[in-house]
């Protein structure tokens, strides 16, 4: 049984040729327009950013291709979406490309959210490859995103906030903790004469 199950796992992996990462994806699959798989739906893992974020999208490139990346963004689901045919192409939806191939391993793309909020927004990863002119030959994965205000400045979880919400969180318990020590110390130095009191009022 372990032994298939990673069988499984090899061949699904083996499978993909560019895997986002951060933001979650909405599929694994990425074979078909303009989302990775067929007919794919918005799911339940969705981030959260601030209007006008500046955030970092991941991914890694499993099987390397001759071409380049986009990144391409709709504030109302997936359906503005289209393939590039050339060089020239300029969409007014894409927020990025050329994002050179380097061979193969881990991306991280730093890109700037359109300053606006929405529901149902989609971005979306696209790996071309341009060995001919028209292009003919894409993988594709889309996050589902919402851009709200009070949202992430950076990537969130699943479907949390982002980095920015975190940040305050973290940086007031650490402020609690090192209160807490202080008010600790201070007990201790009150209690220590009342110690020695004791001990020389029972010898």
């Amino acid at each position: 049984m372990r032994t298939l199950l990673v069988l499984v796992l090899l061949s699904g992996t083996a499978s993909a040729h560019v895997t986002l990462t951060s933001p979650a994806p909405r599929t694994t699959e990425n074979k078909a327009g303009p989302c990775g798989a067929a007919g794919s739906k918005r799911g339940t893992t969705v981030a959260t950013f601030a209007p006008g974020a500046t955030i970092n999208v991941e991914w890694d490139e499993t099987i390397d291709h001759p071409g380049h990346y986009r990144i391409a963004f709709d504030d109302d689901g997936d359906d503005v979406f289209v393939n590039p045919n050339n060089p020239n192409d300029n969409f007014p939806f894409t927020l990025m490309e050329p994002i050179a191939d380097k061979a193969g391993g881990h991306y991280t793309q730093q890109i700037t959210l359109p300053m606006k909020t929405c529901t149902n927004c989609t971005l979306q990863l696209m790996q071309i490859m341009t060995t001919q002119v028209p292009y003919n030959s894409f993988y594709y994965q889309c996050a589902d995103i919402t851009i709200a205000e009070g949202g992430g400045g950076q990537n969130g979880g699943g479907g949390g906030g982002g980095d920015g919400g975190d940040d305050g969180g973290c940086s007031t318990s650490s402020g609690s903790g090192v209160g807490a020590l202080v008010a600790l110390a201070g007990l201790l130095a009150r209690l220590r004469p009342a110690r020695a009191w004791w001990r020389s009022a029972r010898q």
